[in-house]
């Protein structure tokens, strides 16, 4: 009795591992290497009709091989709904789909099935599993994040009815911030076999005043898990950030005034949009670093499952600098935490 007891509480931890948000949910699944990856949406309200060439366009922006800056891998990343959608229209229940993998090749990792990468998932992976997916690194694959973009195109359906806007963009590749140099620092070190990191920076428009707990489940703090959830996020800040930290009490408090139609307002956003913890009606900005690609074809010093060191240069098809097609992710999840929020607002009313 108290092993099956035990068996149902990791069985209930496993499935919690796999599903985000409270109301407005994602659970998803697949590997990078498998038939398919695929996710069930569920919270989604009933009635929002659904633009499939939005979500297709979503998809894109995230998709592999779309220029020789990312990974070479060609996928048409087109999702296939499965339920939840009547005639073009939300029913309200559960919104299943796949995301089929056309161009898997498992055979690029069979030289990797006993080697630790350095600073990837592959160790962790096998010590806590005993058992682990060579293939791409499996569950721990970025593919993982084409199931957060489709998911996150449904979340911003409905958030478009309500007047909510999210818009990201690459803003810092290494130490370079300018457009043109950050494009030519990628191309340099995809050529010397390296990879390189970069920030992500997202603005979120429209949010209504409220959103968020002031204890335990801050709208920040949420922000935050989600983009600390995307593969290689190593990094969260909002307003401010980590440069106010040069910045005395005086000259980062937002002032509050009243605009020409007599509502409250601030003067400025050191605070990014949210003050203890919940929206306050201001434009939510917040920022997401991403570290270097942990695989690269550079030779690197690592072991293998004996413990016995070794050499490696990683082939295969890897993106030099994950951010770049981190920006549609990074929405994708910035909508899914609004969304659930502003379900969790009507139920606390």
């Amino acid at each position: 009795m108290l092993r099956r007891i035990k068996n149902n509480v990791s069985a209930s931890k496993q499935q919690k591992m796999n599903t985000f948000g409270t109301l407005f949910t994602l659970t998803s699944f697949g590997e990078s290497h498998g038939p398919a990856i695929g996710g069930v949406v569920d919270g989604m309200p009933a009635g929002i009709k659904i633009d499939y060439d939005f979500i297709q366009s979503e998809m894109q922006r995230r998709r592999p091989g779309q220029s020789t800056l990312t990974t070479a891998r060609k996928e048409d990343d087109t999702p296939e709904f499965l339920s939840g959608i009547f005639e073009g229209i939300t029913t309200g229940a559960p919104i299943g789909f796949i995301i089929r993998n056309k161009d898997q090749r498992p055979s690029d990792y069979e030289n990797l099935k006993d080697v630790f990468r350095p600073s990837h998932a592959d160790f962790t992976y096998q010590q806590k599993y005993g058992i682990r997916d060579y293939r791409g690194g499996g569950r721990a694959s970025a593919r993982e994040t084409a199931v957060r973009v489709a998911a996150g195109a449904l979340a911003k359906l409905f958030l478009r009815e309500r007047g909510i806007h999210i818009q990201a963009r690459l803003v810092q590749v290494g130490n370079e911030k300018e457009p043109s140099r950050m494009e030519e620092l990628i191309k340099q070190t995809q050529a010397d076999g390296d990879s390189i990191g970069g920030i992500v920076g997202c603005t979120i428009q429209g949010c209504p005043v409220g959103l968020g707990e002031p204890v335990y489940n801050k709208l920040h703090s949420a922000l935050g898990a989600a983009m600390l959830s995307i593969n290689a996020c190593h990094g969260f800040d909002y307003g401010a950030g980590f440069e106010g930290i040069g910045m005395k009490g005086s000259e980062q408090n937002d002032a509050f005034t009243t605009d020409s139609e007599g509502n409250i307002t601030t003067l400025s956003n050191f605070s990014g949009g949210i003050q203890g913890g919940i929206s306050n009606g201001q434009e939510i900005c917040f920022r997401a670093l991403f570290k270097p690609t942990a695989t690269i074809s550079k030779k690197q010093q690592t072991v293998n499952k004996e413990g016995i060191p070794i050499s490696i240069s990683v082939t295969g098809r890897h993106d030099p600098c994950v951010a770049l097609r981190a920006v549609p992710v990074v929405e994708a999840m910035a909508a899914l935490v609004i969304a659930d929020f502003l379900l969790l607002s009507r139920n606390s009313k």
